[in-house]
């Protein structure tokens, strides 16, 4: 039986003010998304003893991305969508970080699209409201432009977001460098012991070290550019947010057929399972295609990051 949404949740805010520039079948799917956060929240909070986990609340879910400007993509051609990304603003810190609960969600999600219930991808990012708060008041552009063009689907009346405070722009130049610098050699680093395993027929360790290789290019995008990036191992929220940030890294993993989402699949469980499950298992032929969509993916990631810094250098001297 599925669980009631939260009292007070109304899913037909979807339909109306914020998704007007959607199709009434995105409204309807997101107002569908949103029951299942609420829904999922409900069962989590009913199963827990503890009160601070009892008064744990959802104070804002926000639509960001391509889905809240306008700008989204559904290419039956190569097979490519964008997803819906929705930050969820919580009352505190310990909620964010109610794994058990978030990692429910994401597979919840992941079944409706299995079943066709929801036709496109959902990615959710979780933050308290104190750290959103503080995120736009040291002016980090990732938030300062969720604020500015977000589409709010559902908030609790009390908890605004702070004004964002403008950066300057050194030092936003200053610090997109430090972290290119930093996440592009680990990135590199960790290719380095991916291929050596591959190498010695260590599949598992070449595996967890491709996810790692992954995960780190697209943190050394996302900050570079935005100077933020999600603290998650979860590569299909961070492939989410790099690619809608520059449609270019696409082309990084195909997804016109299953062989290819079945092996990017591999790549996503394997910061899990290929470290503590006896069930996970890769082939040769599945790694040696993973490590040559890797290159594409650093060379696409070292191109967006180097004219990103250079468009920052010309703007700093203009």
């Amino acid at each position: 039986m599925e669980p009631n949404p939260t009292e007070g949740f109304d899913a037909a805010l979807t339909l109306t003010d914020p998704l007007d520039h959607l199709p009434a079948n995105k409204r309807r799917e997101l107002a569908r998304v949103l029951e299942i956060i609420f829904a999922e929240v409900e069962q989590f909070r009913a199963t827990k003893q503890s009160s601070k986990r009892a008064n744990s609340q959802i104070l804002k879910v926000i639509l960001y991305g391509s889905y809240a400007r306008g700008g989204w993509v559904e290419d039956r051609l190569s097979g490519y969508r964008s997803d819906y990304d929705l930050l969820i603003v919580v009352n505190s810190e310990s909620f964010a970080q109610e794994q058990e609960l978030w990692l429910s969600l994401d597979e919840r999600l992941l079944q409706e699209q299995i079943a066709h219930r929801i036709e496109t991808p959902v990615i959710p990012i979780i933050h308290s409201l104190h750290d959103v708060n503080d995120q736009l008041s040291r002016g980090r552009p990732f938030f300062v432009d969720i604020a500015r063009d977000g589409r709010v689907l559902y908030e609790e009346e009390g908890h605004s977001l702070t004004q964002p405070k403008a950066m300057t722009k050194d030092e936003a130049r200053v610090e997109a460098r430090r972290n290119f610098e930093e996440w592009y050699q680990s990135g590199l680093h960790r290719f380095d012991l991916a291929r050596t395993a591959v190498e010695r027929d260590y599949f598992k360790d070449a595996a967890f070290d491709l996810h790692q290789t992954t995960e780190r290019f697209y943190h050394c995008l996302l900050l570079t550019l935005t100077l933020y990036s999600p603290k998650s191992h979860r590569i299909k929220v961070l492939r989410s947010n790099a690619e809608d940030l520059d449609k270019r890294l696409i082309e990084a993993w195909p997804r016109d057929n299953r062989i290819a989402r079945r092996r990017f699949e591999l790549l996503s469980r394997a910061y899990v399972e290929a470290r503590y499950s006896p069930a996970y298992a890769i082939s040769g032929d599945d790694l040696t295609w993973l490590v040559e969509r890797v290159k594409v993916l650093q060379a696409l990631v070292e191109a967006s990051c180097l004219e990103a810094l250079d468009r920052a250098n010309r703007a700093d001297q203009g």
